[in-house]
């Protein structure tokens, strides 16, 4: 994967243009809830991502054949080492249970799937 030119976004700019469902499942809205809480001061609102300080979630690197559920799961739980793009190494996310982070991953597949990434 190569990551997109962001020259042309703002600093700390979304990195993508996200279209939100009509309606979350009752699963998604407590992801948002959470993933508010936990996830959007680096990916940005809606998972759309922030230029220089973390990726979007809403894009083909993380669709589900390439990055599994579980991933989420590890990379929260555990952080993980930059790979895809240069914005550095995720830290663990603390104070998230396993199931904060299933009704994230929850959130971020409905997003996905409304962007056309399944």
């Amino acid at each position: 994967m190569t990551p997109p030119d962001l020259s042309q976004v703002a600093e700390g700019g979304p990195i993508v243009q996200v279209t939100i469902p009509a309606e979350f499942s009752s699963n998604a809205q407590i992801g948002k809830r959470v993933f508010g809480a936990k996830c959007a001061d680096c990916h940005g609102v809606n998972a759309a991502g922030q230029n220089g300080v973390a990726p979007p979630l809403v894009h083909k690197t993380y669709e589900p054949d390439h990055h599994g559920d579980g991933s989420f799961l590890l990379a929260a739980k555990n952080g993980v080492r930059a790979h895809h793009w240069r914005f550095g190494n995720m830290p663990p996310i603390e104070g998230l249970t396993d199931a904060d982070i299933k009704m994230v991953v929850a959130y971020v597949r409905e997003l996905q799937r409304a962007n056309g990434i399944n």
